[in-house]
């Protein structure tokens, strides 16, 4: 998916996000903020928004100093993901239908995305996502290629969100005991996309194989993983693809039998789904 016009002026946006979430100073502000506008005149309609994330959040750790932007972000993040656990835990417990149950978790948390266009309240979101209808809803698709599946490899998205695919992934594993499960990380911290650090924090090593895609961008750029994650995205039987940045990623994708599963958080990813924002989407192709 290339970058449209409007994601110019989102990008240069989350500049300014950057600046409140590292409490930088009025003229530390001003030169991130310059800086990327600068940086917005050159940039390529050929590429799209992860892979121009990509250059513009290297450029601002460097001005900043600091590798990881979103760092304490991401820990408050983790920590009210994990206050609603024994909430989510209770629903799936009394849930009818599992497997819907722990999809609909999973893509609530996708909600905890700081370089959206548009925000939402994660509380809100889980209060109403349980009788909330997907916008896209292959869902029963979904269902029958886990059935058959032997191997499933979920790109991970957002920290903070990455807890509630935990209870995803548990979930599957309860479901479908037969399928060897793969969750892909970024290769370095970019915006507040889960890394190996994260991943492991959470457990993740627990349930499965993290794997460490090498990407530098905001989602799965296929060309720029390493040889092992491009192998395992070929190969495996179905992706979960989680989050907006994968989606930009992998529309199109070279490959089958990836499922979608995001809320709509931009105008952009809205148009190109021929939904809106706000709708949630479970989308295989």
């Amino acid at each position: 998916m290339l970058i449209d016009e409007a994601c110019v002026g989102c990008i240069i946006n989350q500049s300014v996000k950057v600046a409140n979430a590292i409490n930088a100073s009025e003229s530390l502000s001003y030169e991130l903020t310059s800086t990327v506008e600068s940086m917005s005149r050159e940039f390529s309609f050929s590429q799209s928004p992860p892979e121009i994330a990509s250059y513009v959040y290297e450029k601002m750790a460097q001005i900043a100093d600091k590798t990881d932007l979103y760092d304490e972000v991401k820990a408050l993040s983790t920590a009210k993901a994990l206050s609603f656990i024994p909430l989510l835990k209770e629903k799936l417990l009394f849930s009818e239908n599992k497997l819907l149950t722990a999809t609909k978790i999973a893509v609530a948390g996708n909600v905890i995305d700081l370089a959206a266009e548009v925000e939402f309240d994660l509380e809100e979101e889980l209060e109403k996502i349980f009788h909330t209808e997907f916008a896209c809803n292959d869902f029963e698709k979904l269902a029958l290629q886990l059935s058959h599946a032997k191997s499933v490899l979920i790109i991970g998205d957002n920290v903070g969100e990455h807890i509630f695919d935990y209870m995803f992934l548990e979930t599957l594993k309860e479901l479908f005991p037969h399928v060897n499960y793969y969750y892909m990380v970024r290769g370095n911290p970019i915006i507040n996309d889960v890394t190996m650090k994260e991943a492991l924090a959470a457990g993740f090593d627990n349930l499965c194989e993290i794997v460490d895609s090498g990407v530098n961008t905001p989602g799965f750029f296929y060309s720029r993983a390493n040889p092992h994650s491009k192998q395992l995205f070929d190969s495996v039987d179905l992706v979960l693809s989680k989050g907006m940045g994968n989606y930009e990623c992998l529309t199109p994708s070279h490959r089958k039998n990836i499922c979608f599963l995001l809320k709509v958080k931009c105008q952009v990813v809205a148009n190109s789904l021929n939904k809106e924002v706000g709708d949630i989407i479970c989308k295989l192709i």
